[in-house]
């Protein structure tokens, strides 16, 4: 399964943007900070304003904000707003996915691999994410005791569901 660039950098920016709620971000800043390349970063946020994950101001007060809370933004969100469809094969969705022969139970592996993927990006936020810290200072309402592990624990939980 490959992860995207594109996928990669717009859940960092995300994630940066969560943690200053308060106030808008630079593309400049974003860059900087996860060490994404400027140029790349803006036409990545460009998508993600028009998914609605993030919105803009002009001006020098302006920048990004998070388009909704960080608890309401999934994983799953962020991958199909700048990627269009979760799992592709040579390019096509896996729905008409169809083989001859013994060849034709494949595609409803592919088609559960990426229900499986589904299910664990769409269960994981970007509140989930962050250092209690900053989901404290963000005022989302994720219990504590969900902070109280690791992302990567909460992803193994996730799967096991």
């Amino acid at each position: 399964m490959h992860i995207s660039a594109k996928a990669d950098y717009a859940t960092r920016a995300l994630l940066e943007l969560a943690c200053e709620p308060a106030r808008p971000l630079t593309c400049e800043a974003i860059a900087s900070s996860q060490q994404i390349p400027f140029r790349f970063l803006k036409s990545v946020v460009g998508e993600l304003r028009r998914a609605g994950l993030v919105r803009s101001q002009r001006g020098c007060e302006g920048g990004y904000w998070l388009g909704r809370p960080a608890a309401e933004i999934t994983l799953l969100d962020v991958a199909r707003a700048v990627d269009g469809e979760l799992i592709t094969l040579r390019s096509e969705p896996l729905a008409g996915l169809d083989y001859p022969g013994p060849a034709s139970g494949l595609p409803g592996v592919w088609r559960r691999v990426e229900a499986e993927a589904a299910a664990i990006l769409g269960g994981t936020t970007l509140a989930t994410l962050l250092p209690a810290t900053a989901t404290d200072a963000n005022g989302d309402d994720e219990s504590a005791a969900e902070h109280e592990h690791s992302p990567g624990e909460h992803l193994s939980h996730q799967g096991a569901a």
